[in-house]
């Protein structure tokens, strides 16, 4: 009996320092991964405190609307997870227009907006060069071993075939939306930065000067080359590492030139900061607008299809476009679900829609690329 106790002893103790190991292990890849990005300092912080959107070291919402999910949920989510319904990602690579450097670089007839898929894009407007949320990564995790590949094995052109980028606009810090890897190829081809409070310090620590940075709370604007940048509302949260919850804003924008009027939703949840959006900017002639990844487990910081309609008729938008589906599975729906419930929605109420295919450059007032239904082929 001794004996067996001894022995039994012995293994606890190895447990616990396997365990152990894995914590320790843990907490200093956390802190020394340069994928995780860099904390703001006091004097930001203090900055920040001046915010109505920031309480007790960290960012909220309108109304203090939280994400919070509980030990229960947590464990739904991973069963669902390890059980997945069907057609969550394509049955095939998803093939992409691939896009010639020498035409994005010699482009300088009025707007064209080309989607990357998911919620990146390049926006060519009166000569600018502005790429939305660039996310180029094969994955949307610190690891790229962690997450889902990407849904197309290449994109429409590689970063290091792009023209110089004038302006890169971020939304949140979430590893779909700022890639590590992404940034490091860009942060010597962009001139400036636009980002909510606090994002700015991932981008410093990954070598973007901070002279090249400008962070805004939400409603503050700015000018560049003659278009106005206005960071807008959305709900939603924030944070890469363990213990950085909401330590960084999150956003919408507006994009308003002479001649067009453009909107970029980022990741929220459907609220009436949309409504308030297009009342005081819109009518809108493009409306980007999230619509995927949404759980019934997560309602309010992810749109389900029929709201990203809402959202599109509370913004005045002249074309509502679905973004946030098409290049990564981070939910349990069907990869198809989001446009196929967004278009089922946007008809019946009659919204005027555009869904190009992944790749192709499309002007906001052109009409033959409204929708070319091109998931069809992946069934």
């Amino acid at each position: 009996m001794r004996k067996t106790l001894k022995i039994l002893k012995k293994m606890f103790l190895i447990v616990i320092s396997i365990l152990l190991i894995l914590v320790i292990g843990v907490i200093v890849f956390v802190n020394t991964s340069p994928q995780f990005g860099g904390s703001s300092t006091a004097a930001q912080k203090k900055s920040y405190a001046k915010s109505v959107n920031y309480k007790d070291g960290k960012f909220i919402n309108k109304g203090e609307v939280a994400f919070d999910m509980s030990f229960s949920d947590f464990r739904k989510i991973m069963s669902n997870y390890a059980s997945p319904k069907p057609n969550t990602i394509p049955n095939k690579n998803i093939e992409t227009n691939p896009l010639d450097s020498l035409d994005l670089v010699n482009f300088n007839d009025g707007t064209r907006v080309v989607w990357f898929g998911h919620s990146t894009f390049l926006i060519q407007i009166n000569n600018v060069n502005i790429l939305v949320d660039p996310m180029f990564g094969n994955s949307p995790s610190p690891l790229e071993f962690l997450g889902t590949k990407r849904f197309s094995k290449h994109l429409p052109i590689a970063i290091e075939m792009l023209p110089e980028i004038d302006l890169v606009l971020i939304s949140h810090d979430h590893y779909d939306h700022l890639d590590y890897n992404s940034i490091n190829k860009l942060k010597h081809k962009a001139k400036t930065f636009y980002t909510p409070l606090g994002v700015g310090s991932h981008l410093e620590a990954w070598g973007v000067k901070r002279e090249n940075i400008v962070e805004h709370d939400w409603w503050e604007k700015s000018e560049f080359r003659g278009i106005n940048f206005i960071c807008t509302p959305a709900q939603h949260f924030s944070g890469r590492g363990i213990a950085d919850k909401n330590k960084t804003l999150w956003s919408s924008w507006v994009i308003k030139s002479e001649t067009e009027n453009i909107f970029f939703s980022g990741d929220s949840g459907y609220a009436d900061h949309f409504k308030e959006i297009g009342n005081q900017f819109g009518p809108f002639d493009l409306a980007m607008v999230e619509c995927g990844q949404y759980n019934e487990l997560w309602p309010v910081i992810h749109m389900f299809p029929e709201e990203t309609v809402k959202a599109g008729l509370d913004l005045k938008a002249k074309k509502t476009m679905p973004i946030h589906w098409g290049a990564f599975k981070l939910s349990t729906h069907s990869w198809k679900d989001p446009i196929e419930r967004f278009l089922h929605a946007a008809n019946e109420v009659d919204l005027a829609v555009v869904v190009p295919k992944i790749g192709v450059p499309f002007s906001i007032h052109d009409t033959t690329q409204i929708n070319q239904a091109w998931w069809h082929t992946y069934e």
